[in-house]
């Protein structure tokens, strides 16, 4: 039978080592199925096919970024209540974020499905891989309540101390989805649209698994009929807490479209080039999203049991983990780049293979500040303080767009490799200060 598990007392280094490591494992299982998905697109479906993938990536993240920003807030109240032990109003939250999430995925579905062309067409997508960006973008959209329940589900395990149940059954969702990759797109010839067809199903399908055995495997969410009922109050401190951290990502992703869409304006090579390096570098970057998830759990529940002094404890060990992963993955990606961005296209396509490359290398010379970035936000959600750290996606958009407008026309894909890395930068200038604002008054709090 699956257990909770409390963060509130012991050394803070081992308990969000071993908490992050199923995270970890969790987040690599996505993005390997993200590189394998981008490798099967671009290794049978043509250098066209990956672009028209990779076109819309950033607008996926702004919808699916605000799911799961809002997912993660919703479960902060968990945590916060198992930390204090109040199970009965824990229960209670998780109804009511289950009942708001019915509605909100729904009518997300319903209106990104809407606008998609729209969409795309404000991106600047190149004609030649419109029709492959519009099906897969809307596929993608049409599939939103799959991801925003698997996503708030195990937001809600998590929050409860477990990290292993949900690698489970992400592990399931990932062997099921390049499985379905593999038959829609060799077998049933569906292309594009096949890729992003097996991705909504094996969430879909993981969701319902995980909701039945959240409720048979997990005593302590047993409900009581009183239990059940939508309480209005709890949900305005859901909203309150999760929509700031759904903004975040979306605000955050606002930057990345407009990086994006200048980044489409010069050409198809440089999409292909874009597309290639981000699932590269979004799966090295896991180990910091997954400290920083682990942060946000291990602060609701120091929170909720009024020990801010281990939360200060939690940033130093994460911070001496996440700068020893940052030095292991820059040497890494500098020297094996190359070799890495041939598992999306033929080494006879050297301008995507170079561009790839300059991408990685940029990049990861700035991962310690990126690690920084996640531990920092992470924290200060996790206390509750979720509107500032919403401000610095704000600090994030506007670095994006600025280099959107001004550096990547006079610089080319050059400015573009740059994007991240000053928004990573900006970020800090906010959280740094933010940090020291937040745990003063939790501090005094507790006097």
């Amino acid at each position: 039978m699956a257990t909770s598990k409390e963060m509130t007392a012991g050394p803070a280094l081992p308990l969000i080592f071993n908490f992050t490591i199923p995270l970890l494992l969790g987040n690599l299982l996505q993005q390997t199925y993200s590189l394998v998905d981008a490798a099967i697109v671009g290794k049978f479906l043509g250098i066209h096919s990956l672009a028209s993938v990779g076109a819309s990536s950033s607008v996926i993240f702004l919808i699916l970024g605000f799911c799961n920003g809002c997912c993660c807030g919703f479960g902060i109240p968990v945590a916060q209540k198992f930390g204090a032990r109040d199970y009965k109003t824990m229960r209670r939250y998780v109804v009511v974020s289950l009942q708001l999430a019915a509605v909100m995925s729904v009518a997300i579905a319903i209106i990104t499905s809407i606008y998609c062309a729209d969409i795309l067409q404000i991106m600047r997508t190149p004609e030649n891989i419109f029709e492959g960006a519009y099906y897969y973008l809307l596929v993608t959209f049409i599939g939103v309540p799959c991801t925003f329940f698997y996503n708030l589900l195990s937001s809600i395990i998590r929050a409860l101390g477990d990290s292993k149940t949900p690698f489970w059954f992400l592990l399931f969702s990932t062997i099921l989805n390049i499985i379905l990759d593999l038959f829609c797109i060799l077998v049933l010839n569906w292309g594009v649209l096949g890729a992003a067809i097996a991705t909504v199903v094996s969430q879909g399908v993981s969701a319902v698994l995980c909701y039945l055995y959240m409720y048979r495997h997990f005593p302590i969410l047993k409900n009581m009929p009183d239990d059940k009922k939508f309480r209005m109050k709890l949900a305005k401190n859901l909203m309150y807490i999760g929509v700031p951290m759904g903004l975040q990502f979306s605000i955050t992703a606002i930057g990345s479209i407009m990086l994006q869409s200048a980044n489409n304006a010069l050409g198809t090579a440089c999409i292909a080039a874009f597309t290639s390096a981000m699932r590269i570098k979004m799966f090295f970057i896991c180990p910091f999203e997954s400290l920083g998830i682990a942060m946000a759990t291990y602060t609701g529940q120091n929170y909720g049991a009024r020990k801010p002094e281990r939360i200060w404890l939690g940033i130093k060990a994460s911070a001496l983990m996440m700068s020893v992963y940052a030095v292991f993955t820059c040497l890494i990606l500098v020297w094996g780049s190359d070799w890495m961005a041939l598992m999306f296209v033929d080494a006879s396509e050297t301008e995507i293979l170079d561009k790839t490359v300059q991408f990685l290398h940029v990049s990861c010379a700035f991962f310690p500040i990126l690690g920084l970035l996640c531990i920092l936000r992470y924290t200060i959600q996790g206390a509750g303080y979720t509107n500032l750290a919403m401000l610095s996606g704000v600090s994030e958009m506007i670095a994006r767009v600025l280099v959107s407008i001004y550096a990547v026309p006079a610089f080319g894909f050059l400015a573009v490799c740059f994007g991240d890395p000053t928004a990573w930068v900006a970020a800090d200038l906010f959280l740094i200060p933010a940090f020291i604002y937040v745990y003063k008054r939790l501090k005094r709090q507790i006097i």
